[in-house]
């Protein structure tokens, strides 16, 4: 069977650096970080004291108000972008197509914020008060839920559960689902809402986050004084759809998707493989579904978390995909601006490295000041930079030994 070419011909997002793609992106090319002090929760009763958390998100601007206090913040997050995504590509969605549109979006957490809220009403209140839309504003997959209902989208939906590798195995799925035939249009990606109480505990207590007070340099990926990753929130939605569905209609294309990988390290719950072996062969599974040679690819857009072993892990397994051309290609993590934005992260991060190839500019490392002699590829260190991209990959690495990798190409 012939596989069909799909075609990104939408973004939105709300992040820490902008409610919106356009705010979004500016932020990113200009190094700026996202990331502030520890607002959400009482920030003196944790080590971690910085994150990057969404300002002056109103979700009345999107949907109205009843209807949003059904709904998670993580499910506000996905429908706001969804809804930026579908107008951005200029998409109707109507009786004659709405079972060829379909919805797959991730989430790593759920919502833990109306988890724990809920239980604290049942112990003080009892089962009685605790509120009817509990389950459904709790449950993962409800971003895809609400977003197909408001979209009117009845296509293949699902959801994908995989940690940090979330967004990036919603949007390789999703691109499958059109490839084969499955669907012509999807709207995907990933949204999270993971600064809570309960959530903040458990990554303090794994050691996984900074305690770097520095808002500006707490997270510093693969720079020698890493500590940790810095949490962050928010939602990075795309809209992928068949190619001659897009040409049909006139729509603008952004890049197309190419390869898609997905790998397991059966190694351990949180740490990644040695050498970062699972994200290598997710790396070379991406390449080979593309079509292409790891000399094609220009830059990457990596895990990066700002971790010690992540970001060491992450640099051999592109030194083993890549060999010499390791040192010819760009990579950078955009986590150094908008924190690590956990199921997010690889929504958000599908978007910066289809704008990258669009406007031909590699996105910084923010906050690279102490070499590692570990870390010694080209990074992209605290400035973007030029460059004539026609191939990037976008790697998302994920708790429970999760990899997944994307490939996008300048659409010609």
């Amino acid at each position: 069977m012939e596989k069909r070419r799909v075609v990104v011909t939408g973004v939105g997002a709300v992040t820490p650096l902008g409610n919106d793609i356009e705010t979004t992106w500016k932020g990113i090319l200009e190094g700026r970080s996202g990331i502030g002090p520890l607002t959400r929760v009482n920030a003196d009763e944790y080590p971690a004291k910085v994150a990057g958390e969404v300002k002056d998100f109103n979700p009345e601007l999107f949907m109205e108000k009843k209807d949003a206090r059904k709904m998670d913040r993580f499910t506000q997050f996905a429908v706001a972008s969804a809804l930026m995504a579908v107008k951005d590509a200029n998409l109707a969605i109507n009786e004659e197509n709405s079972h060829r549109v379909g919805v797959w979006i991730g989430s790593g957490i759920g919502g833990m914020e109306t988890f724990e809220q809920q239980f604290e009403i049942f112990q003080k209140r009892g089962y009685k008060r605790v509120s009817p839309f509990f389950v459904p504003m709790l449950i993962p997959d409800m971003a895809t839920g609400q977003v197909s209902i408001i979209l009117g989208a009845r296509g293949f939906n699902s959801c994908t559960v995989t940690a940090c590798a979330t967004g990036t195995n919603s949007i390789g799925d999703a691109f499958k689902v059109i490839e084969r035939g499955d669907a012509d249009v999807m709207v995907t990606g990933g949204a999270e809402a993971p600064i809570t109480r309960m959530s903040v505990a458990g990554f303090c207590a794994n050691t996984a986050l900074s305690t770097n007070p520095d808002p500006k340099t707490a997270s510093r990926p693969f720079d020698k004084d890493r500590d940790g990753f810095v949490i962050g929130e928010g939602a990075g939605i795309v809209i992928l759809e068949e190619l001659e569905h897009a040409l049909s209609r006139g729509a603008k294309i952004y890049a197309e998707i190419v390869g898609y990988g997905a790998t397991g390290d059966a190694y351990h719950i949180t740490a990644p493989a040695p050498g970062g072996e699972g994200g290598a062969r997710a790396m070379k599974m991406a390449i080979q579904d593309a079509g292409l040679h790891p000399s094609d690819i220009d830059y990457v857009n990596a895990h990066g978390t700002s971790t010690e072993y992540n970001d060491k892990f992450e640099t051999l397994a592109v030194k083993e995909v890549f060999g010499d051309h390791a040192y010819q290609l760009a990579m950078s993590s955009t986590k150094s601006m908008t924190g690590h934005l956990l199921g997010a992260a690889g929504g958000v991060e599908a978007i910066f490295s289809v704008l990258a190839i669009r406007d031909s500019i590699l996105p910084p490392t923010m906050n690279y000041q102490t070499p590692d002699p570990e870390c010694d590829l080209d990074y992209v260190a605290n400035a973007a930079r030029k460059k004539e991209i026609n191939t990037a990959m976008s790697n998302s690495l994920g708790f429970g030994g999760h990899n997944a990798t994307i490939v996008f190409k300048k659409y010609q």
